[in-house]
């Protein structure tokens, strides 16, 4: 395990504080199960010419420089844009669970409900005639 100490009390290690500069402030413990066949651990230029990794999030070759109404979205979209071991997602509590100790997520927490709890409570048709104003 690494050096306890961090940078910001979230758990992130601070590499001035471990006196490694290997270390990344947005890297996790992965078990070694999650470390096989992930990708580069250095820094890459994604596809856009932008670098992913390095956490220079001003880049001049990015979409987000270059917004403007005709920009699609869908440009910032995909894994060529998450970093495969130094993303801040890692840093939720239900990442660290999966990928440090094994600790699946809770199914369900996100689902849909297949009950309608506002039911009864929405406007009717008969209401809403009745609460019109007259001529």
């Amino acid at each position: 395990m690494r050096d306890s100490k961090t940078s910001s009390g979230r758990g992130a290690p601070d590499p001035a504080a471990t006196g490694d500069p290997s270390l990344d402030p947005f890297e996790i413990e992965f078990l070694p199960q999650f470390r096989e066949n992930r990708g580069p651990e250095a820094p890459f230029v994604n596809e856009h010419g932008v670098v992913i990794g390095d956490h220079d999030y001003k880049s001049p070759q990015s979409p987000l420089e270059q917004w403007s109404a005709d920009t699609d979205p869908a440009a910032m979209a995909g894994d060529q844009w998450v970093h495969p071991f130094k993303d801040i997602g890692f840093q939720s509590a239900e990442n660290r669970d999966l990928f440090e100790k094994g600790i699946a997520p809770q199914s369900g927490i996100f689902m849909h409900p297949d009950q309608n709890t506002a039911y009864g409570a929405e406007p009717t048709e008969a209401t809403d005639e009745a609460n019109r104003p007259g001529p």
